[in-house]
């Protein structure tokens, strides 16, 4: 059973950056797009950023010029660099990876990202 584990939230001041990684337990197979999504309090879960293989990243409108997804796939691990930090980005952060080959999603459980003051 494919794990994520994401790391690297934390507290940060306004205007401050994170990193925030999330690695498999393995090697997904085959075509597959990852994604960090985001839920803060008595919100739902929304999208942050998505990329799939081979091809361009897409970035909410909330977050476009300030967050950028990448990937290391020799690590099994992506990654999410948060600049600019905003209070509005507080939340629990989720990384995701749709397998196409099945269908398949599997979830990170989620790393807490707190911004302020």
């Amino acid at each position: 059973q494919v794990q994520l584990m994401e790391s690297g939230g934390g507290l940060v001041q306004p205007g401050g950056s994170l990193r925030l990684s999330c690695a498999s337990s393995e090697d997904i197979f085959g075509i597959k797009v990852m994604g960090w999504y985001r839920q803060a309090p008595g919100k739902q879960r929304e999208l942050v950023a998505q990329i799939a293989d081979g091809s361009s990243p897409n970035y909410a409108d909330s977050v476009k010029g300030r967050f950028t997804i990448s990937t290391d796939t020799a690590q099994n691990t992506f990654y999410l660099q948060m600049n600019s930090l905003k209070p509005d980005d507080t939340a629990v952060y989720y990384c995701n990876v749709h397998q196409i080959f099945g269908n398949l999603d599997y979830w990170g459980k989620g790393t807490l990202v707190t911004v302020s003051s």
